[in-house]
């Protein structure tokens, strides 16, 4: 049996892990080893160094390595965006309503996408953004500073704005920005060219692995309900459930990262990272095998089995 490593970092992306795992070794013979490396250094040295052979979430690093010379391939982005849902005070009916208002936001993850949001609506001169630590909040509480009054808003996860909503706040519908998002997976150009059947086999097992979580979710917790609930500390199955789902409602079957994304992705990773500056985005892509399955009708047939 081939095998591969794929690193991680947040246990939140477990329900799309052990999806893949499971379909790759049952349908495809192949290991997919996983593992957390919470270290940010070691993280972002894992390409390099052998620990991983393909990485699945906070990629923005890697275009500044593009920049040093290293060559990299991003090779699919299975999710919708960002994700995020938009909580406010019961009394706050429109995004009108935040100008001249701070809003709080996380710390980790994607700080500058809320930047980059906030000029898609006209309002980046009007809304001062406040910086929230998780240290200081408890993990995805800046809910609190809504709550308290300081703020007139943050953008949390789905799987945590439980806690949001009990606290009598509530989402409010409001347009997303477009980016890669989570789940979008990178490799070095070299593993690619030297393991060419072992990555279209493991991009089978990523398409499956979708297709398996949007149309037969309820098997696919059954399965890996076990797992998921040991990686994320969670002994609640309706609470459990609760967040599975809202990872699968993240998903989308062609993991195909739109123009606009990848630009607002590039940008966000400029800030982050400014060595990145001058790099071609589009440059780090390489979408064939998704492409070449999808073209022969791999993705359909898949959901089509599925189905039946």
């Amino acid at each position: 049996m081939q095998s591969l490593t794929l690193a991680y970092r947040d246990d939140d992306r477990t329900p799309v892990l052990f999806a893949i795992r499971e379909v790759a070794q049952r349908h495809y013979d192949l290991e997919v080893k996983i593992t957390r490396i919470k270290n940010g250094d070691a993280y972002e040295a894992a390409l390099f160094d052998g620990s991983a052979d393909i990485l699945i979430e906070h990629l923005e690093f890697l275009y500044g390595e593009a920049q040093k010379g290293r060559k990299i391939s991003f090779f699919c982005a299975p999710s919708k965006g960002g994700g995020l849902q938009l909580v406010v005070p019961p009394s706050v009916e429109s995004v009108d309503e935040f100008r001249g208002k701070r809003m709080a936001v996380r710390s980790h993850g994607q700080p500058h996408a809320v930047t980059l949001w906030l000029r898609m609506l006209g309002l980046e001169r009007d809304v001062e953004t406040v910086i929230v630590h998780d240290q200081d909040v408890g993990r995805w509480g800046q809910w609190q500073k809504v709550s308290s009054g300081e703020c007139i808003a943050t953008f949390m996860s789905p799987l945590y704005v439980s806690a949001a909503l009990a606290a009598r706040l509530k989402v409010l519908p409001a347009p997303e920005i477009p980016i890669v998002g989570h789940f979008a997976q990178a490799c070095l150009a070299q593993f690619a060219r030297t393991n060419e059947s072992v990555l279209r086999s493991y991009v089978k097992a990523v398409l499956h692995a979708l297709a398996w979580l949007k149309f037969c979710p309820g098997e696919a917790f059954a399965e890996l309900e076990q797992d998921i609930s040991a990686a994320i500390q969670q002994s609640d199955r309706g609470e459990l459930r609760r967040r599975f789902d809202a990872v699968v409602n993240g998903l989308k079957l062609r993991p195909y990262p739109t123009p606009q994304a990848i630009a607002n992705t590039y940008e966000i990773a400029t800030i982050e990272y400014p060595k990145a500056a001058g790099l071609n985005p589009l440059s780090l892509w390489d979408l064939h095998w998704v492409k070449d399955l999808d073209d022969s009708g791999f993705i359909d047939k898949t959901i089509a089995a599925l189905r039946a």
